[in-house]
């Protein structure tokens, strides 16, 4: 007797954990030649509202951590990414990368996010300045985190697009809910057990999957989302994610990765990428005599 796959259906990753949708729906994730790979949770309204609640429980908590500890976070992760190289390649190549291909995604992943931990205790310095002014004062001006981030990742590359838009937040000090490749979601989704497992804080980096169309407009329109990332939004949509972000006065940052090319080292990844989700705050402190 011939034994059925089980297919799998790939969870949501909020606040640490790993929960159904809560309107139950799900979708199927299909192969380029139309074979079923598995089911993927069709995140809806009420999970965007609880990752947000969550993202925002742990945004004070994690840009209250050293820059220092943040990197070592994000080495950790490039680390677990490393021994789960072979998991989510195959990942990659059932959703039609070839092995050359995967590999490839993965060690510009594993690399990115070496980059950005780097980064970490360094960014403050390159943006940061003391400033000359006329007077008997010092004058500082710091970046600090803008808060709470929401990232529309790109269809292709599902997980290096993933990546290299939410490193660069979260490194900073914001947390993210990220909504990830609606066609292809299954190495991003994976992507939620290696944080799980990696030292990031609950709620630090929440992941939903699902439709773009029903999720995106709720998460521009969110009063309690401080900017938004739509790299992956369709370009007839990003007019109006743009006016609805503005109607709340949401900072809104778009990286045109499919001309730039994610794996260009040179271009993909930046430290400006960090500053793009970072607020300049100028302090005036008097000198002693």
């Amino acid at each position: 007797m011939t034994r059925l796959a089980v297919r799998k259906t790939y969870k949501l990753y909020i606040n640490g954990e790993f929960p159904r949708t809560e309107s139950g729906r799900f979708y199927p994730v299909r192969a380029n030649g139309g074979d079923l790979l598995a089911n993927a949770c069709r995140g809806s309204r009420k999970d965007l509202r609880n990752a947000v609640v969550a993202a925002r429980k742990a945004q004070s908590g994690w840009s209250g951590k050293t820059a220092y500890n943040r990197g070592q976070i994000l080495y950790r992760i490039a680390e677990v990414c490393e021994s789960r190289a072979a998991e989510l390649a195959d990942e990659l190549r059932r959703q039609g990368a070839s092995a050359v291909e995967a590999r490839r995604e993965i060690d510009a992943v594993i690399d990115r996010w070496v980059y950005y931990a780097g980064w970490s205790d360094k960014y403050a310095q390159v943006f940061g300045s003391v400033n000359p002014v006329a007077g008997p004062y010092y004058n500082f001006t710091v970046p600090e985190p803008t808060g709470v981030v929401g990232v529309v990742a790109p269809e292709e590359p599902s997980l290096l697009g993933l990546v290299s838009r939410i490193a660069p937040v979260i490194v900073g000090g914001n947390t993210v809910i990220a909504i990830t490749s609606e066609s292809k979601p299954l190495a991003a989704i994976t992507m939620g057990e290696v944080f799980e497992t990696s030292d990031v804080p609950a709620g630090v980096i929440n992941l939903i999957s699902g439709l773009k169309s029903e999720l995106v407009p709720w998460l521009a329109a969110h009063m309690d989302v401080n900017a938004i990332d739509t790299t992956g939004v369709a370009d007839e949509a990003v007019a109006k994610v743009q006016q609805t972000a503005a109607e709340n006065v949401k900072r809104v940052v778009h990286f045109d990765g499919a001309s730039i090319g994610w794996d260009d080292a040179r271009r993909a990844q930046s430290p400006y990428a960090i500053l793009d989700f970072q607020e300049s705050k100028t302090v005036w402190h008097p000198m002693g005599m």
